[in-house]
Formats: C-alpha cells, sequence, structure tokens
C-alpha cells in the first residue's frame, strides 16, 4: 500500500463540476492499494500520516504533525500510485488492486486516520475527479507499507 502525502495551504475535490469535498491547511493523501495489501497496512500507513511530522514549529523547523497543527486531510484513491512504466510508453496498472479489494482499504484508510483525531474529507472512488492543490512548500512524501 502506499500513500503519496502532500503538504497544502488547502485543496478541494470536484466530480462533474461539481466541489464534493474541501479542505484548508493539512494533507492530500492519494491512496494506492496493490495485491496481497490488508487491514494491516491501511490502519499502519493512517496512523503514520497523523504523526508525520512535515509541519513548521514555533522556530520554523518541520517538528509538528498533522494532528500538532490541527490540520485536515483529503483522502484520494490513486491506483495509478501503481503504474509500471519501465516497458514501452503505456503504463501498465496490472500491480493496482481490483476495486473491490481497493476500495474497503481506502474507506479503512480514512476511518483509522479519522478516529486519530484528525477531520477527514473524501474523494469519489472510482471517479473521475479534479483534484485542486496546493502544495505548500512544496512538501510531497512518498510511504508504503
Amino acid at each position: 500500500m502506499r500513500a503519496l502525502v502532500q503538504r497544502v495551504s488547502q485543496a478541494a475535490v470536484s466530480v462533474d463540476g461539481e466541489t464534493i469535498a474541501r479542505i484548508g491547511r493539512g494533507v492530500v493523501v492519494l491512496v494506492g492499494v496493490t495485491h496481497g495489501d490488508a487491514e494491516e497496512q491501511a490502519a499502519w500507513l493512517a496512523r503514520k500520516v497523523a504523526g508525520l511530522r512535515i509541519f513548521e514549529d514555533e522556530h520554523g523547523k518541520m517538528n509538528a504533525s498533522l494532528l500538532d497543527v490541527e490540520g485536515e486531510a483529503l483522502v484520494v484513491s490513486q491506483f495509478t500510485l501503481y503504474a509500471d512504466a519501465r516497458k514501452g510508453r503505456r503504463p501498465s496498472f496490472v500491480n493496482a488492486a481490483p476495486p473491490e479489494v481497493a476500495e474497503p482499504l481506502v474507506d479503512l484508510f480514512a476511518r483509522v486516520l479519522a478516529e486519530t483525531g484528525v477531520p477527514v474529507k473524501t474523494g469519489l472512488f472510482g471517479a473521475h475527479m479534479l483534484v485542486q492543490i496546493y502544495n505548500d512548500g512544496p512538501v510531497t512524501i512518498l510511504l508504503e507499507r
């Protein structure tokens, strides 16, 4: 399971021209699921994101977590995190888990993240989404479990 974490000043997700989720300061988490992933990986990654110290403290050092700054999270499923483009020019997505496996794990990730105390909004699984990200820093970190 992979989580691409981007620190943001704000973010939003739109589907069919309608904004379905919007956050202020916090993180956008693009979540990818592969074959063999289970609840353990989803829960571990969610707790890792909540405690990841990627926000500046009072001394300007990246020493504060999402919980410390009372930030929000926007969780978006992203099967393309498992793209394989080593051969040819068209990526293969055979390493991405099928929707019936991925969707419950992305949902669990969002639920566990919310249980840590982080306000969580989500995209719409399987939909064509427009994700507006104001990457702050920019700070982008890839986590894998």
